[in-house]
């Protein structure tokens, strides 16, 4: 261990044990983190990459956890020899930890200044006119946009980009010299992720503070990290400098992630292909009620005029960032909220379609959600989840008629039909986004909508469903439309494209045009920050 070795984990093994049984889930890893650089820990989901994390704070579930083997030194001591009270004194002081979702992380009960003083109150005994002044400093150093206002805020009345900041305001409040970011950007969108990492590295080189990345994303981290670490199974198989790894990759598992992104190209462009779903000046105006008797005194206008066409075998492409009313669009066009303008079907108008009249269209116009474990109901085999619809659209098939379809729906997703008697936790993300594709595909639809199907995926994965709906498009002639902020998965399927900005549509054309010259400065922002991670031109995009 060097001088300039501010963290070192030494041959470190998890072990979790329940119901008397044993796991090993992280064997024998080993890395260092110098002052000031960035180490990245990168694999698939289940890879070990936040057990390891979560190890250096000791927080991971004891005594359920333990560690047969292992040594982890900071400053020379072994935190995993502390006690209590000096974890307590590393822990948020001297090291941070930024989760995943900071919906989940920030309590909702709670204003933004109450949970970022705290900190302050709690490690430096700050009183609360000195802690107010620093939670203006480091909201107003995170990015937040006039800091007073937002002292007073819930966690859900925030952005999830103005979530993350006040999430890192946190975590940097008491100059902390290690950051440990465990999936900070997965759930933002392309232009909010370019800006809490340009954010990060800013405030990095401005406090010469050391970080530990953990992510999937290997994009990020070739513009992110100086040394790489890859981890697959409880154990890092590879590692180095970014450079090295990302040219010369030695051991098979990097190979893979290095090849996982969404290849291929859709279908060509097709206008003579029936159309199968269309809309015209389409409106989705929510009411903004306001005093005693509730008085409308305006609208938010979450899809404000638009014209859509999806064809047969061809995929229209939704993308813009959170609240720019993609999904809004898409559940209109479905009729599952109400909206204004005309809505056809095969030809056929279904804008005042009652609910009852919508029911027989709804086998052929199906829906595929972004979170398939929250989609799936955990209470239901995975058999009667993808028979459900069976049983309501076909009333008249047989007990075995019914299995048989499920058991080839599943295998149609790549999915063995012997596992449908389990139920959704025993299957990983990619596996329950199969069983929703399958669920949808059973009833063999004319039109899916397909709502950011990828985005809580591993790379690999993506990559196999991105291949999956391709396949089932060609086979079937199926009609998508894909709403999602990942721009390299929409450029692997989509045809045609539509931008979205604030409820109306900023571009609109061909996937390949879209992409290559794109005319706006918004889409422009969006592509810059989608495939060079550069942060998006001033004034542009804006939390």
């Amino acid at each position: 261990m060097t001088s300039n070795t501010l963290v070192s984990v030494k041959d470190l093994s998890v072990a979790f044990t329940q119901a008397g049984k044993t796991n090993l889930a992280l064997d024998r890893v080993s890395f260092d983190i110098k002052k000031g650089e960035t180490v990245a820990l990168v694999g698939e989901s289940g890879s070990g990459k936040s057990i390891s994390a979560l190890s250096i704070l000791k927080l991971l579930p004891y005594p359920a956890a333990s560690h047969p083997t292992g040594e982890i030194f900071y400053r020379g001591e072994d935190l995993l020899k502390a006690d209590e009270k000096t974890l307590r004194k590393v822990r948020g002081n001297e090291i941070s930890m930024i989760f995943q979702e900071p919906m989940t992380s920030l309590n909702p009960l709670h204003t933004v200044e109450r949970q970022v003083s705290e900190i302050l109150k709690i490690h430096r005994g700050m009183s609360d006119s000195k802690a107010r002044e620093r939670v203006l400093e480091l909201l107003n150093q995170v990015g937040i946009h006039d800091p007073e206002s937002r002292l007073n805020s819930y966690p859900h009345q925030l952005s999830g980009g103005q979530r993350q900041r006040v999430m890192i305001a946190m975590t940097l409040a008491n100059e902390p010299d290690l950051l440990i970011a465990d999936e900070p950007t997965t759930a933002l969108d392309v232009t909010v992720q370019a800006q809490i990492l340009k954010l990060l590295k800013d405030l990095q080189h401005e406090r010469h503070m050391a970080m530990l990345f953990i992510t999937h994303d290997l994009g990020i981290v070739r513009k992110f990290a100086d040394r790489v670490c890859v981890m697959t199974k409880g154990q890092i198989v590879e590692h180095g400098p970014v450079k090295d790894i990302f040219e010369n990759p030695q051991h098979p598992y990097t190979k893979h992630l290095l090849a996982a992104e969404p290849k291929g190209k859709p279908p060509v462009s097709d206008t003579t292909k029936q159309v199968v779903v269309e809309a015209e000046d389409l409106k989705v105006w929510f009411p903004i009620k306001r005093g005693f008797l509730r008085k409308t005194v305006g609208y938010v206008k979450a899809v404000d005029g638009i014209d859509v066409a999806v064809r047969e075998g061809q995929t229209l492409g939704i993308v813009g960032e959170s609240g720019s009313g993609k999904t809004t669009l898409g559940l209109a066009i479905l009729r599952m909220i109400s909206s204004t303008g005309k809505i056809t079907f095969n030809g056929r108008d279904i804008q005042e379609n009652s609910w009852k009249e919508m029911r027989p269209l709804r086998r052929d116009m199906q829906i595929v959600f972004q979170d398939p474990f929250g989609a799936l109901s955990p209470r239901m085999s995975v058999s009667d989840i993808v028979g459900e619809g069976l049983k309501v659209h076909f009333p008249d098939l047989s007990a075995a008629e019914r299995d048989r379809k499920v058991a080839r729906a599943l295998e149609e997703v790549g999915l063995d039909a012997s596992t449908r008697w389990r139920y959704p936790h025993e299957f990983s993300g990619g596996q329950r986004q199969r069983i929703s594709v399958a669920r949808a595909m059973v009833l063999e639809p004319k039109f899916v909508m397909l709502d950011e199907p990828t985005s809580a995926l591993d790379m690999s994965v993506q990559a196999q469903v991105v291949d999956l709906l391709r396949d089932l498009q060609k086979a079937h002639g199926l009609a998508y439309l894909f709403i999602s902020h990942d721009l390299k998965v929409v450029r692997a399927l989509a045809n045609d494209v539509i931008v979205m900005r604030q409820g109306k549509v900023v571009e609109a054309g061909r996937a390949e045009e879209i992409f290559d010259n794109p005319k706006t400065d918004y889409t422009k922002a969006l592509m810059a920050a989608a495939f060079r991670l550069e942060t998006a031109p001033e004034g542009v995009v804006s939390e």
